[in-house]
């Protein structure tokens, strides 16, 4: 997969990735947002990235897609969509982190926007959800300007553990 946007490339994952998968995670907001994804060495997140690569050709992902600036060729942090057991339906997260020297430029938003619907249309699916912590202002953000609707602000379980949370839902309509 390959999706093209103004200044940025989403596309597959390749082994000669790690190092700048295990530099972006070692961040102080991968850790404070996403702490299981902070890997220990550039072995680890290799081992992450063979994992994710055998998920492509699967119907169940998790479908993780590393993000390339198209004016540097940098990888700066990814988008992704994972299932979620949801009273016993098959629901879908979205999923995306911008590694911290690259926030506040509207990357995340521009991944998004580009790559929902286009695994929307892969997948058939109807409706995405999105998830965050509710301090999470910034990502809070990318989910209004990306069309999602709040459904839920409240205690819930995010990373394992019980936290204010903000959930919303993406609709496809066409």
């Amino acid at each position: 997969m390959q999706i093209k946007t103004e200044r940025l490339t989403i596309t597959t994952f390749s082994p000669d990735m790690a190092q700048t998968v295990y530099e972006n995670s070692q961040d102080t907001n991968t850790r404070r947002f996403v702490p299981d994804e902070v890997y220990d060495s550039v072995e680890e997140a290799q081992e992450a990235i063979e994992f994710l690569m055998s998920r492509y050709d699967s119907t169940d992902g998790p479908f993780v897609y590393p993000i390339i600036t198209n004016d540097s060729g940098k990888n700066i942090g990814y988008v992704q969509l994972c299932k979620l057991e949801h009273d016993k339906e098959e629901t879908w997260e979205i999923g995306y982190h911008i590694a911290k020297d690259f926030t506040g430029k509207g990357y995340a938003t521009e991944a998004v926007k580009a790559f929902l619907p286009a695994m929307a249309q892969k997948l058939n699916l109807r409706e995405v959800y999105g998830i965050c912590l509710a301090e999470n202002t910034a990502s809070v953000r990318v989910l209004e300007k990306c069309g999602f609707t709040q459904i839920y602000q409240g205690s819930g379980n995010y990373q394992g553990k019980e936290v204010q949370i903000i959930k919303a839902i993406w609709k496809n309509y066409n």
